[in-house]
């Protein structure tokens, strides 16, 4: 069971600063040099900061607003029609640094608890594209090697972070994942609330509130995205 978060140091908030990519979302009020330049400065505030929201189970408002920016799929689409445009969504760096820490600690837990899917690839240690690719290319083998017949099935769901229900997944972290306390109450807190705008050089909509989903262009959306969809994954290895 895991009820509480553990409290962060500012040494784990300067190891995440110096870890920020140097680009920078122009939808972003703080660039990202600023934190890095200054994260022997700001550190003791941003630690006591995050250690507020674990321990409330609260997360910011402001952390809970993206920016939706149009981009052209490719240079020779036709700027005037809409499918020629993939939305990207960007965050607050500030929220992103406590999205790291969150799951850093969540995945940490699920390992140590062996709940993660066996044939999860993806955020685990010494998992990655290359091991999945290699599960498959082996299963396929030794079913031709014994004379068997070899059938591979890919499934791709188009805006699939946008599927998720919101009740379901508190109820799957909880039931299945033994989520509960303030650590639920965080989660349930991150989900609720969140906003979006569409973003151009020339304007920006109003916010539009976002009911369902896991937020895009966010650390932890993919991640609870597996634990929503997991029983997918035990039901593949059953069959």
């Amino acid at each position: 069971m895991l009820w509480l978060f553990s409290a962060v140091t500012p040494a784990d908030v300067v190891a995440l600063v110096k870890a920020l990519p140097d680009k920078q979302c122009a939808s972003d009020p703080l660039p990202t040099w600023l934190p890095k330049k200054c994260v022997g400065v700001i550190s003791p505030f941003l630690c006591q900061l995050f250690n507020w929201s674990l321990e409330h189970g609260s997360v910011p408002s402001s952390f809970k607003c993206a920016y939706i920016t149009p981009l052209l799929k490719k240079a020779d689409h036709d700027p005037a029609d809409v499918k020629s445009y993939r939305p990207t969504s960007n965050l607050s760096v500030v929220s992103k640094l406590l999205e790291r820490l969150v799951s850093s600690q969540l995945v940490k837990y699920l390992d140590d608890n062996d709940l993660l899917p066996d044939l999860q690839s993806a955020y685990r240690a010494m998992h990655s594209t290359e091991t999945a690719v290699l599960k498959v290319l082996a299963d396929i083998l030794l079913a031709l090697d014994s004379g068997d017949l070899a059938m591979l099935t890919l499934l791709d769901l188009s805006a699939v972070f946008d599927s998720v229900d919101h009740d379901t997944l508190l109820k799957r972290l909880q039931k299945s994942y033994g989520l509960g306390g303030q650590v639920l109450n965080c989660f349930a807190s991150y989900l609720c609330g969140r906003v979006q705008h569409v973003r151009t050089s020339a304007a920006c909509s109003t916010p539009s509130a976002v009911l369902d989903g896991v937020p895009q262009g966010s650390f932890l959306g993919p991640i609870l995205f597996l634990l929503y969809t997991a029983d997918l994954l035990q039901l593949v290895k059953r069959h």
